[in-house]
């Protein structure tokens, strides 16, 4: 990732007046590859539930009750940086403005905290429960609009702005409570769906021949909530902890850029 980021700056240092970057008419075609990285947004909210006979879950514990203490957890908590690649076109208006479309995949590894403990009164303690959420993925297709500043040829700044929609994968969750025995296996936590999305950007564009440029951007990216599934935690009370699922996000990206 270092040569991602340091070989840019030096590209930037050596950039002469070469035309690459948007003309009037002219289309391209960019691959987009980097890491995107969670700033805010809860994987869960929080909620305290009574459970009046742990015995369903582990016989052993039959007619034990107890109470769940779960607290929220955000994306960066569970999941922290992804990997994200992609593709995009674009055709330009003029020298300082385009119109673009992208079609973006993101995914982040697995991830297992402490989500919150299970109050025993016969024990007068209270037990850490943990989850483990499967991998993050999500393919997004956004349109959006870019406009440039600067002067033609050589390395510009630009802003942009962008709205689409992402399917998210299905998420489930595995829940345990290692000192009482107990594991929800595999639960459905989110189902599969198609999400609004919505971001800013800001980067700057680096041409180093007539048709080619490299392109470094960062900005702002926000996925809504997802698409919540009950079916195994809502008869523990616990239906409300994942009304949510929403993301922010800081995408760092580096594109190869042609222009035809």
């Amino acid at each position: 990732m270092g040569i991602w980021l340091t070989a840019p700056l030096a590209a930037l240092m050596a950039t002469t007046a070469h035309a690459a970057g948007p003309e009037a008419g002219r289309f391209s075609m960019s691959l987009v590859g980097g890491v995107d990285i969670p700033v805010n947004g809860e994987v869960h909210d929080g909620a305290v539930a009574a459970v009046p006979d742990l015995g369903p879950l582990n016989p052993a514990l039959a007619g034990v009750n107890a109470e769940l203490r779960i607290g929220a957890r955000e994306h960066d908590r569970i999941y922290d940086m992804a990997q994200t690649v992609g593709v995009e076109f674009a055709y330009a208006f003029d020298d300082r403005s385009e119109l673009f479309g992208q079609v973006r995949r993101t995914e982040a590894d697995d991830g297992t905290v402490q989500v919150g403990g299970a109050f025993v009164p016969a024990l007068a303690t209270e037990l850490p429960v943990f989850g483990t959420f499967s991998d993050y993925k999500a393919v997004s297709a956004e349109i959006g609009y870019r406009y440039y500043f600067g002067t033609p040829g050589y390395a510009r700044p630009f802003v942009g702005a962008r709205a689409g929609a992402a399917r998210v994968d299905e998420i489930r969750a595995t829940f345990s409570i290692p000192d009482a025995g107990i594991t929800i296996a595999d639960a459905p936590f989110y189902d599969s769906g198609w999400i609004a999305t919505g971001g800013l950007d800001a980067g700057v564009i680096m041409p180093l021949s007539e048709r080619f440029s490299v392109t470094l951007a960062s900005g702002v990216r926000y996925i809504a909530d997802l698409k919540d599934n009950d079916s195994a935690i809502g008869g523990l009370g616990l239906a409300s902890i994942n009304d949510t699922g929403s993301r922010f996000s800081v995408p760092v990206t580096l594109s190869a850029r042609w222009d035809f």
